[in-house]
């Protein structure tokens, strides 16, 4: 795992080596501080030497500047390697997900990855920034006082020896009980961003049906679980505190006693106890920065593997070795096809799929919801891949292709249609980042878009909302159309893209299509008669399987499940072409 994660590190191992060796200079100003000091008390004051006092004191003074200069720098390359590292880990993070397959992508909910890109992420890189720094101080400065000590008195060091080993044992046993309950809460943490999320995508229907109320049972319900998670954990982490001032004053209490005696007996002098209680705080504190990176790494550690599984992740769907680079034409063989999301799933969500659509045809898929006539055309662009048989695009294995060959000629607009915050030139641009403004003129003009995009003050440049929230229903899908077309494709799907478009100008578009583009593919997902009734012909799917394949006319003569959506929709006018 943390091999893993420390791969992100890259262009920053610069600062990530520099910020120790800093560390590492200002403990051991910081450990011979003590010790001067003490000279300076047996030497300077108590031996009335107005030279040693002169020379250890300017020796101190310089020691002191020195300190706060690599104090200074070691943060600084601290911050810059653990902020460069936290946007390497997120760009890495990020990448990844884009090679996801959507059965990669339906292992994570939406909520989780963004909990992952950002909260975890943040817990990561305050966790190795101080490990960096404080990670590599602490110990150091406790093995140097220990020496230091040892040096003075071995009597006194063996205080230490007792403590530290005692208050280990204390906070390994703190950190195994509360990593397993941060770990349970960032679970609950994920469910809140997916609750927070849909909200706020679907605030119109919440306000539209009048659901605040229940919304914000939903948002108290999951915030009392995240309170009683997290205070579970950080209850059991508070322990860490009382622990440790047990230690500090345990330890003050039989220095002083020791030292007494000492002195006492004259075993040991003011200087060195002065120099002993300087380096007992100095061990008592980096033990309390110790327990501050235990406490940090027991809520960074649930973060770091929640991370690893998104790296570790291998996409199901790659290019295979020496992949093919062209794909000749818009032919659609389905060659045995079965298909299911899960490997665990007992069902089929496709079974026994054969058919073959000629390169250029114009081809209807209609059928009941849950038939997969979705699950179906994702199958041509290798969004899933099959589970049995083979789906083939211009005689080829679809597997054969490199995926951003075959998926630039497959241009597939999705039942739920996503525009992005910006310019609808920007939106076009998806199909094709090069596009002239003619070509995206002449692409929105064959969808019928270019009519109210002229409408707007300005024109193309009008600003799109995320989501595409300032436009109709009908103006989304018209848009989504054209960025389909700037891809200049061979095979072309609309996954009931044109619902929200009246029957004459869905008309219209077809009839430009066919017109425009005569050698590419059409496949085209429809819930009216209207819309597939001039294609060559028409997949009628039921419950995953193809219940007939046929013409208009044909299907209207002889199968049970398009005669009872034809005699439906006749009936509420659905079927009229005026």
């Amino acid at each position: 795992m943390y091999r893993k994660l420390l791969k992100s590190i890259r262009d920053y191992k610069r600062q990530t080596l520099l910020a120790p060796f800093f560390v590492m200079l200002e403990v051991v100003m910081d450990v011979l501080i003590p010790f001067n000091m003490g000279r300076l008390i047996d030497e300077g004051i108590n031996g009335q030497d107005m030279t040693a006092l002169w020379r250890i004191g300017t020796l101190l003074i310089f020691m002191v500047a020195l300190s706060m200069v690599f104090g200074v720098m070691s943060g600084r390359f601290a911050a810059q390697s653990s902020a460069g590292f936290a946007k390497n880990l997120r760009q890495d993070v990020f990448h990844k997900v884009q090679e996801f397959s959507f059965e990669n992508i339906d292992k994570f909910s939406t909520g989780s990855l963004i909990t992952r890109l950002t909260t975890d992420i943040t817990n990561i890189q305050q966790a190795f920034q101080m490990s960096v720094r404080v990670g590599f101080r602490a110990p150091m400065m406790i093995v140097f006082a220990l020496l230091m000590t040892l040096r003075i008195n071995w009597r006194i060091s063996l205080i230490y020896l007792i403590m530290v080993p005692i208050l280990g044992y204390g906070l390994t046993k703190i950190t195994r009980i509360a990593h397993p309950k941060f770990k349970q809460a960032f679970k609950v943490y994920d469910k809140l961003n997916v609750i927070v999320q849909e909200n706020l995508e679907g605030i119109r229907v919440v306000k539209a049906f009048v659901r605040e109320k229940f919304e914000n049972k939903k948002m108290t319900d999951v915030s009392s679980q995240m309170y009683e998670k997290f205070s579970k954990a950080e209850r059991t982490v508070a322990f860490n505190a009382p622990l440790l001032n047990f230690s500090v004053y345990l330890s003050m209490i039989l220095l002083m006693w020791f030292a007494t005696v000492q002195i006492m007996g004259g075993q040991m002098t003011t200087g060195e106890l002065i120099s002993c209680v300087s380096y007992t705080m100095q061990i008592l504190m980096n033990l309390n920065m110790l327990s501050m990176i235990f406490v940090m790494l027991t809520i960074s550690d649930a973060s770091m593997q929640r991370v690893t599984e998104v790296l570790a992740e291998e996409p199901t769907i790659a290019n295979q070795t020496a992949p093919l680079t062209t794909v000749d034409n818009g032919e659609i063989i389905f060659d045995d096809v079965c298909f299911k999301y899960t490997e665990d799933s007992e069902e089929f969500s496709l079974e026994d799929i054969n058919v073959t659509i000629p390169s250029g045809s114009f081809v209807g898929i209609i059928g009941g919801t849950g038939s997969s006539k979705s699950t179906l055309v994702q199958l041509i662009p290798r969004l899933y891949d099959a589970t049995q048989g083979q789906v083939k695009v211009a005689g080829q294995n679809v597997q054969a292709y490199d995926l951003e060959v075959l998926r630039d000629a497959v241009a597939i607009v999705l039942q739920k249609n996503t525009l992005f915050s910006g310019t609808i030139k920007d939106n076009l641009r998806w199909g094709n980042e090069t596009a002239t403004d003619e070509e995206m003129v002449h692409a929105c003009q064959l969808a019928h878009a270019d009519e109210f995009i002229q409408d707007f003050a300005d024109g193309y440049d009008a600003y799109v909302e995320q989501g595409g929230r300032n436009l109709s229903g009908g103006q989304k899908q018209r848009l989504c159309i054209a960025r389909a077309l700037l891809k200049q494709p061979k095979i072309l799907i609309l996954d009931d893209s044109t619902s929200a478009v009246d029957t004459k100008t869905e008309a219209q578009i077809r009839e430009n299509l066919s017109h425009e583009m005569p050698d590419v593919t059409t496949v085209l997902i429809a819930q009216r008669i209207v819309s597939v009734e001039q294609a060559d012909f028409i997949i009628v799917m039921d419950n995953g399987k193809i219940d007939q394949i046929g013409t208009h006319d044909e299907l209207l003569a002889s199968n049970q499940i398009y005669q009872e959506v034809y005699a439906s929709q006749v009936k509420g006018g659905l079927a009229d072409n005026d």
